[in-house]
Formats: structure tokens, C-alpha cells, sequence
């Protein structure tokens, strides 16, 4: 039984046409926000999300944007208040994995995935807060990863991790700037089923499984209803915060 926690809300989603993006973008809708569907590439896969929305009652605006390019954000962000007067939820989920050993890894692969992971976070953030600012009130949500904490495993791309490590910095130094308005704070997935998961090698599935108490990959709902929590009055405490949702990964 849905609660209603978003109900009138305005809520955009980088990165929405897929995975965690997808899971986040729909449990909202079902919750009452009013979607913006942010995408770069995957139209198709983005509309039809906007219809499954629509079919069940909610409301989507589709936008293209590629988070790393500061003017498509600039505009991303004026057709949205342009359609919606404001936003009260960012979620910063737009992110690329690039996979590479580190010393076959180029400056291209480091300065792609430091573009769209962190530098995407920065400039949505950056033209979102003044509205939020205005408005006297507005939740950031940063997806992040384990590959940006301190976990063994985690770490084996080198640029993704200090895209993701990065992505957690950003979130405590926002919190910082943007409080006591903005409530800021990063979520930090475990192996989860998504594309770029599936994309990985075996092996690279496999420990993280086994790293894990509760021994499997997580599903992007999962994901999704830690945002919700973080998006939600229940959360209106907590800033700063980077909150892992990886079955137990990294407790061992």
C-alpha cells in the first residue's frame, strides 16, 4: 500500500531511462511526485517509462540533457521550472562505467566517467539550489557507489572509483553550503541487476556476492526505496550522509 510520501512534488531524475534511474523515476510517481525524466541517449527506453507513468495515474516530462555539458543543464533546469514553477527533488543518477584495468585506462576513459559521474552531480546541483534556495526547501539525492568507499573489491576501475569518491565529497560539501534549506545526501549501492552490472566479467559479480551477509546482487527497487526514504519528511533530519545499500558489502 503506497502512502502518498511525495504527493504534489516535483521531482527530477538524471539519467532516468534505465536501471536505478528507472526504479527511482517510477516508485516516485507511484508515491504522487510529478516526474521529470532526464535522459542523453536512450529515448526510446525514457518515453516508454513516461507512458507506463502516465498509464498509471502520474505525471512525466521528458527532457533531454547530457549532465556533463553545462549549458543542456542551464536548459534542462529552465524547462523544468518553465513547466513546474519549482523543484523539491533532485536525484543525481546519471553515471557511466567505462571498464578498464588501470594501466591499460586513458586520460579519455578518466576525463568521460569524471564528466557525467561527478562534474553531472556539480552542475545539476549548482542550477537547482537557487530555485530550492527560493523556494525555502528541496532534497538532493546523490548516487554514488562502494566503489567510492573504502572497499577492497570495489575498487578495481580506477576512474569510476574516484568519480564515485568524489561524488561523496560533493555531497558533504553541498550539505555544508546548502543547509539549513537543502537536505543533501548520497546513496552508495552494492552490485545492483542493472545494464552496466551486467556488463561486468564473472568474476567481478561474483565478489561482491560473496562479500555480501546477505549473499546476492540487489535489485534497483531497492535502491529506488532508500531515494524515496531520503526524498521523503521522514528524512527532513539527515544531511551529509552517505547511505550504503549493498546487503551488508564492506561490513566484513
Amino acid at each position: 500500500m503506497l502512502s502518498k510520501r511525495l504527493q504534489g512534488k516535483i521531482a527530477l531524475v538524471t539519467g532516468a531511462s534505465r536501471g536505478i534511474g528507472r526504479a527511482i523515476a517510477k516508485l516516485f510517481a507511484e508515491e504522487g511526485a510529478k516526474v521529470v525524466i532526464n535522459y542523453s541517449r536512450s529515448e526510446k527506453e525514457a518515453a516508454s517509462l513516461a507512458e507506463e507513468i502516465k498509464q498509471q495515474g502520474g505525471e512525466a516530462l521528458l527532457v533531454k540533457a547530457d549532465v556533463s555539458q553545462a549549458q543542456e543543464v542551464k536548459e534542462m533546469i529552465k524547462k523544468v521550472a518553465d513547466e513546474f514553477g519549482r523543484i523539491d527533488i533532485l536525484v543525481n543518477n546519471a553515471g557511466i562505467l567505462i571498464q578498464s584495468p588501470f594501466l591499460e585506462s586513458t586520460e579519455d576513459m578518466w576525463d568521460t566517467m569524471m564528466a557525467v559521474n561527478l562534474k553531472g552531480s556539480y552542475l545539476c546541483a549548482k542550477e537547482v539550489a537557487p530555485l530550492m534556495l527560493k523556494q525555502k526547501s528541496g532534497k538532493i539525492i546523490n548516487i554514488s557507489s562502494v566503489s567510492g568507499l573504502a572497499q577492497k573489491s570495489a575498487l578495481g576501475n580506477v576512474p569510476y572509483a574516484a568519480s564515485k569518491a568524489g561524488v561523496i565529497g560533493l555531497t558533504r560539501s553541498l550539505a555544508v553550503n546548502l543547509g539549513p534549506t537543502i537536505n543533501v545526501n548520497a546513496i552508495c549501492p552494492g552490485l545492483v541487476e542493472t545494464d552496466m552490472s551486467a556488463s561486468l566479467p564473472p568474476e567481478r559479480r561474483r565478489i561482491p556476492v560473496e562479500e555480501a551477509p546477505l549473499q546476492r546482487i540487489g535489485r534497483p527497487e531497492e535502491i529506488a526505496s532508500a531515494a524515496l526514504f531520503l526524498a521523503s519528511e521522514e528524512s527532513d533530519f539527515i544531511t551529509g550522509e552517505a547511505i550504503t545499500v549493498s546487503g551488508g558489502r564492506g561490513m566484513r
